[in-house]
């Protein structure tokens, strides 16, 4: 692998105890085989070489962002359900997706994955589309009979976001209600052995899709514990989301609590329409939540209470949950959301600042699906996976407070190049990856037929 020496950046590294995030007026950061080797203020010392250096020239280098909760197979399916809260859209969104076939996810995964990619996001916790095909809700929960896909639809998956150059962890779902018990274990035990065969420099880790939310099996939550404890996987549940059927939401909380699951490895999505009560179990036991401010408006399922679990100690990343319900996976969109959304709610300008939200979505992020040694920050020894935003292009005037200006004020339009690993993936917008062009020719190719077959995803 090369070296890469960057020099005269407005360096953001987002290490922790540094003040003012990290920012450093004008910095350097060398990088050899893929990580961050040195990094400091002003000029790089004497005798500092590389095979290769990039001048920005002023521009801010940061980290890659981190979303914690995503779905990437949902990147051909965007704009659906503008009328419709959670299920509504679910029935809209995965209701085409159970007539996908493996090779369809794959190409919809990977473009997905390149998506994020272009706008700098350099790691993401994947939600993959489970074996299961979705089904209506039905007194708020599946019915829990729609047919089993094979095996491939989930390891294809997993091949598109390492295809793509992502780094990702692999949330992979149960599916409980198919088969016996051994079956179960023995499906999830195939999928987590196909992600951990793959270059673990890119897939960070495997996972549990939580399903108890809307699983009609009560033991759900002992099943997912098992699976915890027997595989050494994390756990990341869609949770307390959905604005209908709320105390019903609220009950299951117990099933996980009684399980054992409120521990460091347990993460909870959305985190919604809690109680006092259900977020201070949440900071007793030590589990975290994934926090996705742009799609929780879009989907109107509400505001997290952020500002008072944070408080708490509970730990928060942020996700750009998928493409079908925020339709651009914009960070700085993201953070800029949270920010008002908090700021309507609580009547206070303090109660989410953009150095808050900026550090939840890079080793906040990192930090819940615990890879913070890895990504989330340029800290020497990390990956060096970072972003290059111009501030003058297009130009938005002095930078008074730059950390504050990056998240107030910086947009995709000021974003030049996304490096993972000290590799170029993307530049202007424009991905490097050679399957790039092929996986929007599938989409466009492949996606409405199975419309024109199956029925508009209205």
């Amino acid at each position: 692998m090369s070296s890469l020496l960057v020099t005269r950046a407005r360096l953001l590294t987002v290490a922790d105890g540094a003040p003012d995030l990290g920012h450093i007026d004008e910095g350097w950061m060398l990088v050899e085989d893929g990580r961050i080797a040195a990094l400091g203020a002003g000029s790089p010392p004497a005798g500092t070489t590389a095979d290769e250096t990039l001048d920005v020239a002023g521009a801010f280098v940061a980290p890659g962002f981190v979303s914690s909760h995503s779905h990437l197979f949902t990147s051909g399916l965007r704009g659906l359900g503008v009328s419709e809260t959670l299920y509504g859209w679910c029935d809209s969104m995965l209701g085409f997706t159970s007539h996908m076939s493996a090779d369809d996810i794959y190409w919809s995964t990977l473009h997905g994955a390149l998506d994020f990619l272009g706008n700098g996001v350099t790691t993401a916790y994947n939600f993959t589309d489970p074996l299961q095909a979705w089904e209506s809700m039905v007194d708020g929960k599946r019915v829990g009979n729609a047919p089993l896909r094979d095996l491939e639809y989930h390891t294809r998956q997993a091949d598109g976001c390492r295809d793509a150059g992502l780094r990702f962890v692999d949330a992979i779902g149960m599916d409980v209600t198919a088969g016996t018990d051994d079956e179960i274990f023995d499906r999830f035990a195939a999928e987590v052995a196909h992600t951990r065969s793959m270059d673990p420099s890119l897939a960070l880790g495997a996972s549990i899709m939580g399903q108890v939310q809307w699983s009609p099996r009560p033991e759900a939550a002992e099943f997912e514990v098992e699976a915890m404890r027997r595989f050494g996987v994390t756990n990341q549940a869609h949770f307390l989301e959905s604005p209908e059927a709320v105390p019903l939401q609220q009950a299951k909380f117990a099933l996980y609590r009684d399980a054992g699951a409120l521990g460091p490895d347990m993460m909870f999505g959305h985190f919604i329409q809690t109680t006092p009560e259900i977020i201070e179990a949440t900071a007793a036991g030590g589990a975290s939540m994934s926090w996705q401010p742009a799609s929780n408006g879009r989907l109107a399922s509400g505001v997290a209470l952020v500002p008072e679990m944070l408080e708490l100690g509970i730990r928060v990343g942020m996700g750009l949950d998928d493409q079908a319900c925020t339709d651009i996976s914009d960070p700085w969109g993201n953070m800029r959301a949270g920010i008002f959304l908090q700021r309507a709610r609580t009547k206070e300008p303090l109660s989410m600042t953009p150095e808050t939200v900026l550090r939840l979505h890079t080793l906040g992020s990192a930090e819940i699906l615990g890879v913070d040694d890895r990504v989330g920050s340029l800290e020497v020894g990390k990956f060096a996976d970072f972003v290059v935003v111009d501030p003058r292009m297009p130009d938005v005037g002095p930078l008074w407070h730059p950390v504050r200006s990056y998240v107030l004020s910086m947009s995709l339009r000021n974003l030049k190049k996304v490096y993972v690993g000290g590799v170029l993936v993307s530049e202007d917008g424009v991905s490097t990856n050679p399957l790039a062009a092929e996986a929007s020719a599938r989409l466009h190719a492949d996606l409405p037929p199975r419309a024109a077959r199956f029925g508009h995803p209205r």
